[in-house]
């Protein structure tokens, strides 16, 4: 499908209302980019720790939108239909000198550019290439041949999808340092917040006998058993359920399951096979603002001597993850660095939190 792009370079003032003159056109999609600072809020609300790059507040924007070109195909495709771009831009205008009696609303500027869809979904694949990840670990997209393969490599096969993981960021390659440390031929793995499975599927390819990768995203999910499947991976020792051990409800591989988790309480796992056992290690890479709490639950799925190997914790905020750590009775036992990011390896005592 051909699409237009229309960029119009304007103000920061104007962006609202440019937008809503768009919408009652009946454009859709509409993309804003400003370099207006995120409010404290705004970057709670995000619910990351990646740090944020933005340049000076100038006060102006650029909005974007697509449009399609070309003639709808069918009545169903009849609200899809073409737009007229030359018309459209003359409105645009218009609207534009109408606001800048009012408001500010920048050079004005409109541009126009043209892309088709397919160029959106597998653009992004010609710069994925086979990576060594860390020591022997190699990950390597589906689609590109692999030719540098030494003896003892680890080769993980991966087609991560537009919304997943790649493995290439440091938090991946903190927790692989530890696996590597910390994981002995047969030991069981909880992969909490699995993403698109590579900590899952490497942990498997490093001996494990059993692994359960748990992701609160059903799409997650899916795609990490996709990427199980590439690496020939039974299900008898790699499973993937979708759910959230801080929530009301953790969905298992083929039902519901009703639970009572929240923040300080252990969920009542008795119905979900994978949840009602311990591990030799459990492996957080989220965040920081998920492994806090999360330590209030996690020690009850630790067997053990188990290790608790937590990454996606920006430095800033390691204090405060290992303050929760021990307020809940771990003991930490290895931190490690890597740019900006820190993993902690803990035990626990094991005693139920209530």
């Amino acid at each position: 499908m051909i699409w237009t792009k229309i960029s119009i370079d304007t103000s920061c003032e104007a962006v609202d209302l440019l937008s809503a003159f768009l919408d009652e056109r009946g454009v859709e999609g509409i993309m804003i980019e400003d370099n207006v600072p995120l409010t404290d809020e705004d970057k709670e609300a995000m619910f990351v720790d990646i740090p944020l790059i933005t340049g000076e507040d100038d006060g102006t924007a650029r909005v974007s939108c697509f449009v399609r070109t070309e003639q709808a195909s069918d009545i169903a495709d009849a609200e899809q239909a073409s737009f007229n771009v030359e018309s459209l831009k003359a409105d645009i205008a218009a609207e534009l000198i109408r606001l800048k009696e009012f408001i500010p609303v920048g050079t004005m500027n409109i541009e126009t550019s043209i892309t088709e869809d397919t160029d959106w979904m597998n653009n992004w694949k010609k710069f994925f290439k086979p990576f060594r990840l860390y020591d022997n670990i190699v990950i390597k997209p589906t689609w590109e041949p692999y030719d540098d393969k030494k003896a003892d490599d680890i080769v993980v096969e991966i087609d991560p999808g537009i919304a997943f993981g790649t493995g290439s960021h440091e938090t991946t390659k903190l927790c692989i340092v530890q696996l590597k440390k910390y994981l002995k031929h047969g030991d069981t793995v909880f992969d909490v917040g699995s993403g698109s499975g590579i900590l899952s599927i490497i942990s498997s390819l490093l001996g494990a006998g059993f692994v359960h990768g748990m992701d609160i995203d059903e799409v997650a999910v899916r795609a990490s058993k996709e990427n199980a499947e590439l690496n020939n991976i039974a299900e008898d020792r790699l499973v993937f359920t979708c759910g959230n051990l801080l929530g009301e409800n953790v969905i298992g591989r083929d039902d519901s399951y009703s639970l009572t988790g929240a923040y300080g309480k252990q969920p009542d796992s008795s119905d979900n096979p994978y949840l009602n056992r311990k591990y030799n290690i459990v492996v957080a890479n989220i965040l920081a603002d998920v492994i806090i709490p999360l330590s209030s639950v996690i020690g009850a799925y630790l067997g053990e001597d188990g290790y608790y190997i937590t990454s996606g914790i920006i430095n800033d905020k390691e204090d405060a993850v290992k303050q929760a750590l021990l307020s809940n009775g771990f003991k930490i036992i290895d931190t490690l660095y890597m740019g900006e990011w820190v993993s902690i390896v803990a035990t626990h005592d094991n005693v139920a939190v209530h």
